[in-house]
């Protein structure tokens, strides 16, 4: 058998992460989560025969801009995530829209063995888009390249529990893990399986047109102008693609989206502008979807006064969120009651939820000693993040709190914070995009990574290793037990507030359900076509 492990030392996978942490805060977190386990068609379901037309294109309209490759193994912009939904498959995959797990390119979902073992079978007739089969040595060779510490991959942080992975013959491959891990399925998903031939022939030609196992093939992808995708003929797989192929226009303008979507030159768009819902709402279907997707505060710890939590809390106290989301986002978001937004599956109320109190917030400052406090607020210029940061510095000032608002753009911003210019900032974030369970959404800003330790700089604390070691039981438990201590997980985090949400946003999209079968708006950026077709005429 061919073996893969790596011993990798907790500082190095740290880096890794911060390297993740700082990509999505640029890319896929504005900018840049079984009803049929056995097809694995869980999402929009499968769309009944006689009703679509095998001939036609899908035309979308996607918000965020190209940049940099589709490797899966780095990729984290809104777009190329999303794209590689349909081009690409890992052992397992989440759907798009339900976030339930199914097999991929796996014949099942992972048999697990004992505590520490799971195997996987491959699907029978799997090939790639240019014709070679899938091998395990291929399956070996894609979590390889993720676990390698000298690849710098994006995703290793998301796969730490594996110790080796097996190709125990030609069909079935061993995963081995260094402890029992229950989330296992689920985050097997996050490597996508590639052929190592075509990788290593030539990196920078698969980087910009990836080789995968998809119902859909990536056929261009011109910055400013459009991805194409055609159908994956000899595709074996759960979800075989319902059109000829797809074109996504690329309009970040989102004036131009919405006329492309009124006039009907496209099916679907992403990101409808809130102000825009009710005027789409009378010509073609428009939903939105609640998400993970959420605006954080951040404090750094290591200065005063922001090292005593009643200085945090009061800052959550200060801020009118009902009237902050009706006004700043027309609604379209849910204060946040826990970590989690309330449709998650492990919702629960973290026993310290923020009601809007101002008297409450001042007498927080008071009892911290806090006579006058002046901070300067980090934001980012995101649209919908830019309407609502007025808003909370208005009720900052409220309180007491001289407030002044530095606006820019992420990459700037997070350079600032980096630097140690941080005192408070206020973001939008989503690493939901690589997987929904709670312990993935955790550890994305308090796992061993850049943000406890340079960011909000929280992780030399008791607090810290509390939760860590919370963390750390959890995943080795599952049901019922899983479930308590998350929730002591979450309120841990809600009580200490160094980085905490303020609410969970909807993402509105649009569509026309005259034109399309099958389709359902995501609680992620982007939009899914899996078991999607054209209505025949």
């Amino acid at each position: 058998m061919r073996t893969l492990s790596f011993t990798r030392p907790r500082r190095a996978v740290g880096l890794t992460a911060a390297v993740l942490a700082g990509a999505l805060a640029l890319t896929a977190c504005g900018g840049g989560d079984a009803d049929e386990p056995d097809t694995g068609a869980t999402g929009s379901g499968t769309t009944p025969a006689g009703e679509v037309d095998p001939d036609a294109i899908i035309e979308a309209g996607i918000s965020y801009p190209l940049s940099g490759g589709f490797d899966p193994m780095t990729t984290s912009g809104a777009v190329t995530v999303a794209a590689n939904w349909h081009t690409l498959e890992g052992l397992t995959e989440l759907d798009p829209v339900t976030r339930e797990v199914y097999a991929a390119l796996g014949a099942e979902l992972p048999e697990q063995i004992d505590d520490t073992t799971w195997q996987v079978t491959l699907r029978d007739g799997a090939v790639f888009h240019n014709g070679d089969p899938v091998t395990t040595d291929d399956v070996v060779y894609s979590f390889e390249r993720v676990m390698d510490p000298a690849n710098n991959s994006l995703y290793v942080s998301f796969i730490d529990f594996i110790e080796s992975v097996e190709a125990v013959d030609e069909t079935m491959v061993q995963i081995n893990l260094e402890h029992p891990f229950s989330l296992t399925p689920e985050r097997l998903s996050v490597v996508k399986i590639v052929p190592q031939a075509v990788v290593e022939a030539d990196y920078e030609a698969f980087n910009a047109l990836p080789t995968g196992t998809g119902p859909y093939v990536l056929t261009s992808a011109t910055p400013d102008d459009a991805i194409t995708f055609e159908r994956f003929e000899d595709y074996t797989g759960p979800r075989p693609a319902q059109a000829a192929g797809m074109n996504w226009n690329l309009l970040a303008d989102a004036a131009a989206r919405v006329t492309a979507m009124s006039s009907g030159t496209v099916h679907a768009i992403e990101d409808v502008p809130y102000i825009d819902v009710p005027a789409l709402e009378g010509q073609v279907d428009v939903e939105s979807v609640q998400s993970f997707g959420l605006l954080f505060m951040m404090f750094n710890t290591d200065l005063e006064p922001f090292d005593d939590v009643r200085v945090r809390q009061a800052f959550h106290h200060a801020l009118d969120l009902d009237s902050i989301i009706e006004t700043g986002m027309l609604g379209n978001a849910t204060a946040a009651t826990s970590f989690l937004p309330e449709d998650h599956p492990n919702y629960t109320e973290a026993e310290t939820v923020y009601s809007y109190d101002p008297e409450r917030a001042q007498e927080l400052l008071a009892e911290a000693g806090v006579e006058s406090l002046a901070v300067t607020l980090l934001t980012t210029d995101t649209g919908w993040v830019a309407d609502v940061a007025p808003l909370i510095k208005e009720d900052l000032d409220a309180v007491g709190i001289n407030t002044t608002l530095d606006i820019g753009q992420s990459g700037g911003q997070y350079t600032k914070v980096d630097n140690g210019e941080l005192e408070v900032m206020v973001a939008p974030g989503d690493p939901s995009v690589f997987g929904n369970d709670p312990d993935l959404l955790m550890r994305w800003w308090f796992g061993d990574n850049v943000w406890p330790q340079d960011r909000y700089r929280w992780d030399d604390t008791p607090e810290y290793a509390e939760l860590t070691a919370i963390l750390d039981e959890a995943v080795r438990t599952e049901g019922e037990e899983q479930q308590q201590l998350w929730n002591q997980a979450f309120d841990l985090i809600a009580e200490q507030a160094v980085l905490y949400p303020l609410f969970h946003r909807q993402l509105p999209t649009a569509w026309s359900s005259e034109d399309l079968v099958g389709f359902a708006p995501v609680p992620l950026t982007g939009l899914s076509f899996l078991d999607v077709g054209v209505v025949a005429e």
